[in-house]
């Protein structure tokens, strides 16, 4: 990762007339677009840990103390469900309320006695309910990444079922080499066939060694243990460490900025980088690219399954505490309302007057018409 004692490295015009190659011009674009990427994936992993510090201080408990509430409420109101003054109607949307809402508390942790009340009103128990919508996303992860899982998955944990993919994902394309090197092709390759692997093998042997001469120069150059100086030793142990680190990512840019830092290159042996250089400099720049952008969608994929952020919200790193802090502030809101109405409920006229505002959910098994609450006519708006 850069330090803010990095110099950036950039190829620079030699006179105002000249113009830069293309190579050129490719790596001073990865350059720019790396440091971009850097600076998004810095944003992530400085923004996660603080939201989840004040998620787990503050809202966490919150959350809990409105869930004991919601509990509460589907206690209430199966207590009262056979009272004389409800109507069918009135029942339905109680099933409903209770089925919904206890639903939702039991994806999170498991109740017997709220699980009892949720099996009341439903054909199918919550455990087999819920061991179909892991079928199901077992079947979306098949379909989607082709990954077939086996065992039980927690969908209460995603960060772990994300570990899950990348480790099957691992396993079958380790299984698939193996079998490929047991058992080669016997179809004859042809010339291009031939020439072609030659040539990657050829461009993966320069790569590798276009990184390796950039660290063999700043070992020469760091190693500690020739230093005499403590002030020098300790300079050169830190420096070594993070161009260890570097080597180890196959971090091209860090390598050339940990150069330049250290006075081992200059402006003007940036700007005569020969263009064969270029080359495999812009190849292991792209890659390195690749997989910081990679990196940064799954610390952002990561994110939004771990607090259940919809993908249709765009989430920026740097506003995520104060959007945390408006969801802490609404949910207090909430938890004064659902005590205030489990308060009035201890009247069943005032469930009954308040039921008249519900809709019961789409699809609900207890609506007459599970379309009832969408407005069809948009499906056909152009």
């Amino acid at each position: 990762m850069k330090t803010p004692s990095s110099k950036a490295v950039k190829i620079t015009q030699k006179t105002s007339s000249a113009s830069l190659s293309r190579a050129q011009k490719l790596f001073n674009k990865l350059i720019k677009k790396i440091e971009v990427q850097r600076q998004r994936l810095r944003a992530w992993q400085t923004a996660i840990p603080l939201y989840q510090q004040k998620h787990a201080g503050e809202f966490a408990p919150l959350l809990e103390t409105y869930d004991q509430h919601r509990a509460q409420m589907v206690a209430l109101f199966d207590r009262v469900y056979h009272d004389k003054i409800f109507s069918k109607t009135d029942r339905d949307k109680l099933a409903d309320l209770i089925s919904h809402i206890a639903s939702e508390l039991l994806a999170q942790k498991d109740d017997p006695e709220l699980k009892a009340i949720f099996n009341k009103y439903n054909e199918d128990d919550f455990d087999t309910q819920s061991d179909d919508v892991k079928a199901d996303v077992k079947a979306m992860m098949a379909e989607m990444f082709g990954l077939e899982i086996e065992g039980d998955i927690d969908l209460n944990d995603p960060e772990a079922m994300l570990r899950m993919m990348a480790e099957k994902a691992q396993t079958e394309h380790e299984a698939q080499e193996a079998a490929q090197q047991a058992h080669p092709s016997k179809r004859k390759k042809s010339a291009k066939q031939i020439a072609k692997e030659a040539k990657l093998e050829e461009d993966e042997k320069n790569i590798s060694q276009s990184i390796r001469e950039v660290f063999r120069k700043l070992a020469s150059a760091l190693h500690p243990d020739r230093e005499q100086d403590a002030t020098e030793h300790k300079r050169k142990t830190d420096l070594m460490q993070r161009v260890n680190v570097a080597y180890g990512n196959k971090d091209l840019l860090q390598l050339l900025e940990l150069q330049l830092e250290v006075e081992q290159i200059d402006q003007s042996m940036i700007n005569t980088i020969s263009e064969d250089r270029l080359k495999h400099y812009n190849q292991i720049l792209t890659e390195q690219s690749s997989e910081l952008e990679m990196e940064v969608a799954q610390n952002e994929l990561a994110f939004r399954l771990r607090f259940h952020i919809e993908h249709e919200n765009i989430l920026a790193p740097a506003l995520l505490i104060a959007s945390l802090e408006r969801e802490i502030s609404q949910l207090q809101q909430d938890i004064n309302g659902i005590k205030q109405d489990l308060e009035d409920f201890e009247q069943a006229k005032k469930i009954k007057a308040w039921l008249k505002t519900y809709q019961l959910t789409p699809q609900s098994p207890y609506s007459d018409d599970p379309f009832d609450d969408f407005d069809l006519s948009a499906l056909f708006k152009k």
